[in-house]
Formats: C-alpha cells, structure tokens, sequence
C-alpha cells in the first residue's frame, strides 16, 4: 500500500469508497441521509485543504483521508481493506504530513472511536448533532 495524492478524477472514486464504508461502519445513517450526503461528500474533494489517498499493490485508490485546519475532517476505507493497517498509514501521513490534531467522530461508531482513541486522541467535548443538523451525536477528539 502507498499513498499518493488523489487525482480530480478519482474522485467518483473516492466518493463510492466513502459510500461503501459508511454503509459497512455507520450502520445507524439512514438511506435518506445517504442521499442527502452523497452530494455534499463528493463536492468537498476539491475544496478539502488536504487530502491523500491510499492504494492498493494494483494502484487502485482503496481509502482516502482528508484534513483542514489540523482536523481529520474524513478518514475511509474500501470495507474489503479495513483492518489492514490502511487506516493507520492514512492517519500517520495526516500526522506528520498536515499537521493533524483532531478528528470529529460519530459517536455511534464506537470502532471509529477506538481506533482515534488507540492512536492517541483524547475526548474534549460532544455535539448532539452533526453540521448537517442531523441528530447523529458527534464527539469531538485532540491529541
């Protein structure tokens, strides 16, 4: 695996990458919500400061991580990936890379949690909804 910038045209991509972990880890986001997010995730690839993506031996994008302002604002994998160590190479890069120090989580996804919380983050404070508005509660996590 290695990491390399995403290019304007993996961005379909990138946005069907997302789609596909967060059916398989967000399991409480409706498919109404879906629709309204899909949108709004895809228009944001150009308009995120920084953003790297992970690929696979075959050079194929297979996770993305994306940071503003020293926030991991997205960090998804392919599902057939996850538990790989992708997400930890993603998140090292974010580190050394762009300067990351926060990620905003769902709370709902307590794998997402542990997985921040085992690499260092620490609980600072909760949102009871999403910037959406959506009532998906939302913790909010520094190293």
């Amino acid at each position: 695996m290695e990491i390399s910038e995403i290019r304007p045209d993996e961005y379909d991509r990138a946005a069907a990458l997302w789609e596909a972990s967060v059916r398989a880890t967000h399991t409480f986001v409706t498919e109404a919500d879906l629709d309204v997010f899909r949108p709004l995730v895809r228009a944001a690839f150009p308009e995120i400061a920084q953003l790297a993506g992970l690929r696979g031996d075959d050079g194929l994008l297979i996770g993305f991580i994306g940071v503003a302002d020293g926030n991991v604002e997205m960090l998804f994998l392919d599902p057939a990936y996850r538990g790989r160590g992708g997400g930890t190479l993603l998140l090292q890069h974010a580190f050394t890379h762009f300067a990351a120090t926060s990620v905003d989580v769902n709370e709902q996804n307590p794998a997402a949690v542990g997985f921040y919380e085992h690499h260092g983050f620490r609980f600072v404070s909760r949102s009871t909804h999403d910037t959406t508005g959506k009532p998906y509660p939302i913790l909010h996590l520094k190293l």
